[in-house]
């Protein structure tokens, strides 16, 4: 099984390029969402949780990830998400994105990953 901390980019021929994720962290303690974008998404997951800086998200530890997308090499896009989602202010449209339902417009270039469960997590050393 290919280990989630790989942060080789992709090559295709000479060009090297990174995927972009759209990621979302549940705080069951504080009961919120946080939505975000990354190159690599378990570092910033393992950020969020252990970072030193006072941030948003350290208020609200423990973090844990519950979904994953694939933005696919445009950065632009995967900001634009990431943008879209946030500006809905909406719980129901990220559980709808956790649970992984079919969407229009924009959202439906995401691809969902598959091996963000907590097993795999811990499978990888983050709890």
């Amino acid at each position: 099984e290919p280990s989630l901390r790989s942060k080789t980019p992709h090559v295709r021929g000479v060009f090297c390029f990174f995927m972009f994720y759209l990621y979302i962290l549940y705080s069951s303690g504080s009961d919120v969402y946080y939505v975000g974008y990354s190159n690599d998404y378990v570092r910033r997951f393992e950020e969020h949780n252990h970072s030193l800086h006072t941030t948003y998200t350290s208020k609200h530890r423990p973090w844990k990830l519950k979904a994953v997308y694939s933005c696919g090499a445009d950065e632009s896009l995967a900001v634009r998400i990431e943008r879209f989602v946030k500006k809905q202010k909406s719980r129901k449209l990220i559980e709808k994105l956790i649970v992984g339902t079919v969407f229009t417009g924009i959202l439906t270039q995401l691809v969902r990953v598959p091996s963000t469960s907590e097993s795999s997590m811990r499978f990888t050393g983050i709890s």
